[in-house]
């Protein structure tokens, strides 16, 4: 299994390329004014002139009110957060997927919901947009290779989708299957992994109001090297659990096989919650060193365990060997 290096395919942006704070603010607090408008009804003001750091179509949201859904902590700058990325399908270096991305389809786009509920569904990306109002949520994210970002995401609770299907009592785990198109994604053709990418989260977990059904960051639609159309965003976990160009959503009651799971499991439990106390086989998981602060000559920060998110998420592994179940 091939492991890049964190500095592999980075280039730290110029000023000029970083968005403003204060223009980040202005648009985050007219986004919030918006109250979780269409999609449509934003781009015209978009259009006019104010800021679009990716100069995608913008996602209109309303700040999050679920606990721990904000953190203060300062935001990744946009060009950070979208040319320093893990999504294999498109290539093993961190940049390789903004240069080979850029050709992900992500219309028409459906999902399967399906497995043990009592009614299953197939959805397309209009009715997905639709099914719930759309939030702001800034998260951390950490990655198992030792570094992490902030990010002001946009979706809402993968609770949401879950309760219209009606999980079945005997439903205990939940199944995320990506895209795997060979015509779209050059690395399919590498075999780092078995196609297509899966990931896997407990019912609980995945029922957690912090399980987030992201199809936006920054105000705008998700770029594709960061998943488009939507992907999973779970904030408490590496960021390698958090599966990209979601295609179909399965309820099972036996824990599923997940990809690095399959592909290391001396590596990567099923679990994957961020633990500073938990070493992978080959570095240490004490430390972190965030995007964007000083480049490579950046002091590592103390990794917090669940990301921060203890208060959050705690109670869900209460009694549980948490080195055990990595």
């Amino acid at each position: 299994m091939l492991i890049r290096s964190h500095h592999d395919g980075f280039q730290h942006p110029r000023s000029s390329e970083i968005t403003p704070r204060q223009a980040y603010v202005r648009r985050r607090a007219w986004l919030q004014s918006l109250a979780g408008g269409a999609v449509a009804a934003a781009l015209p003001v978009w259009a006019a002139g104010a800021d679009r750091p990716g100069k995608l179509p913008a996602l209109a949201s309303v700040a999050s009110q679920v606990p721990g859904a904000s953190t203060m902590e300062r935001v990744t700058a946009y060009a950070d957060a979208t040319q320093y990325n893990n999504y294999y399908e498109f290539g093993l270096d961190k940049g390789d997927p903004a240069k080979q991305a850029h050709a992900l389809k992500t219309r028409p786009w459906t999902v399967k919901v399906e497995g043990l509920v009592q009614n299953p569904q197939t959805l397309d990306l209009d009715a997905l947009l639709k099914l719930a109002p759309m939030e702001e949520r800034i998260y951390r994210l950490r990655c198992v290779e030792g570094w992490s970002m902030v990010i002001p995401w946009v979706g809402y609770s993968l609770a949401e989708l879950l309760r219209r299907v009606q999980p079945l009592g005997s439903a205990r785990y939940v199944e995320f299957v990506t895209l795997a198109d060979k015509t779209q994604m050059p690395g399919l053709r590498s075999g780092v992994l078995d196609w297509p990418y899966t990931e896997g989260l407990r019912l609980d977990e995945a029922m957690h109001p912090l399980s987030l059904l992201a199809f936006g960051m920054y105000g705008e639609l998700l770029p594709p090297q960061n998943g488009a159309p939507l992907r999973l965003v779970v904030p408490w976990k590496y960021g390698f659990k958090s599966a990209k160009s979601i295609v179909a959503i399965r309820l099972t009651d036996k824990e599923p096989g997940t990809a690095w799971n399959k592909a290391a499991r001396n590596e990567y439990g099923f679990y994957s919650n961020v633990n500073p106390d938990v070493p992978h086989p080959r570095w240490s998981q004490a430390t972190e060193r965030r995007i964007g602060e000083d480049g490579l000559f950046a002091k590592k920060r103390k990794t917090l365990l669940f990301n921060g998110y203890e208060a959050q998420v705690g109670q869900l592994y209460a009694g549980m060997d948490l080195k055990k179940f990595y």
